[in-house]
């Protein structure tokens, strides 16, 4: 718990930060100088304590674009460098999952695709962009004036019902797949081999996203895993009916677990308005506690998003919002960056134990689902 206090401090390395946040301020919308005060406010607490974006489509996003150069700026997409340091986003997930209709082999292939972009992107433009795995990764990343990009989430149908393919992933820089849309992990939830998945992912340090996942597979999984879970985009049911929304008895399941609701920036998830996103992180905070909400921007995933929240660059009107209504700095911390940095410090621990107790499982689906 040290680790993490001193996590959420501001970074010893003052004299780096400027580097990925250093936009010049922006004039408040409404004009009035409380608004004015409150987003000075949240770029001050969102420089100490920058946003770990749970969820950026970009990757699929780019493979649609002949050329592009994210450290200039590329209006194609709603992420760029600058957009990033002026949002004041100091790590993010980038999803790599695949439209519709692609499975079996070519989910793998088109998986392992979209790992290689990725990692031609991040190391062309080194300036704002670093590749990281970890906790201590990302923290010095953002120290160095760069966004971290953590790998995924990734979709199930990526390990092809292979667990040699899910090591041979993790090795390549995967840390999070989510648990749905194949046989092992359906409606019914997880079958005996599913729950092998999970045990080998807990020994490797990949945390699983269920958004998206039914609900027999998130009890189990909320059952058996021994590391955090996490929500990459779910919100409140009660105030939206979605179907990744979550309700109120499994948004408590999930704090009494210690997992992460990432709260999608959406029109569709969490409604039309910077209000209404603000709504749901209330809600969730109420329920689950405000060590288990998260942000997640969704952006370029196809998605429309919040008047206000049309890119990358605006969570500090969302965190004014949040000022608005009361949250103090310590729980700003937690949903903008401590809560993300617990959930991957407590992934690594677990890996680490247990590796001391278990051999990587050679188990396969034949065996164990017949």
């Amino acid at each position: 718990m040290a680790d993490l206090q001193d996590e959420l401090q501001p970074a010893a390395e003052a004299g780096e930060l400027p580097r990925l946040f250093e936009a010049a301020p922006q004039p408040s919308t409404s004009g009035s100088a409380a608004d004015a005060e409150l987003l000075e406010r949240a770029r001050a607490i969102l420089d100490a304590h920058p946003v770990a974006d749970g969820y950026s489509g970009l990757p699929w996003a780019l493979r649609h674009l002949p050329w592009y150069d994210l450290e200039v700026g590329e209006s194609a997409v709603d992420t760029d460098v600058p957009r990033l340091r002026e949002g004041h986003v100091g790590a993010l997930m980038w999803s790599l999952h695949l439209p519709g209709g692609i499975d079996g082999d070519r989910a793998v292939g088109a998986t392992l695709e979209q790992l290689d972009l990725v990692k031609t992107v991040v190391r062309n433009h080194p300036e704002g962009l670093r590749l990281a795995c970890t906790a201590g990764q990302t923290t010095d990343a953002r120290n160095c004036g760069r966004a971290a990009v953590l790998l995924g989430p990734a979709g199930a149908a990526a390990l092809g019902d292979s667990l040699g393919i899910l090591r041979s992933l993790h090795a390549l820089g995967l840390r999070v797949l989510t648990l749905s849309g194949v046989s092992w992990a359906s409606v019914a939830g997880l079958t005996r081999f599913g729950e092998e998945v999970l045990r080998e992912m807990n020994q490797l340090g990949v945390l699983a996203d269920l958004s998206g996942a039914s609900e027999a597979t998130t009890r189990r999984t909320l059952a058996v895993s021994r590391a955090p879970v996490l929500f990459s985009r779910s919100a409140a049911r009660v105030l939206r009916s979605h179907p990744a929304n979550l309700p109120d008895d499994l948004l408590a399941e999930l704090g009494a677990a210690k997992g992460l609701c990432m709260v999608p920036l959406t029109a569709e998830q969490t409604g039309p308005t910077v209000r209404d996103v603000a709504d749901h992180l209330d809600h969730v905070r109420a329920v689950a506690g405000a060590e288990c909400v998260g942000l997640s921007g969704t952006y370029d995933a196809g998605a429309a998003h919040p008047r206000e929240l049309g890119d990358a660059s605006r969570y500090p009107h969302l965190v004014a919002e949040l000022l608005r209504r009361g949250w103090d700095e310590a729980d700003l911390a937690l949903l903008t960056w401590g809560n993300v940095q617990r959930v991957l410090r407590e992934s690594d621990f677990t890996a680490r134990a247990a590796q001391q107790r278990r051999e990587p499982s050679t188990a396969t689906i034949a065996e164990l689902d017949g």
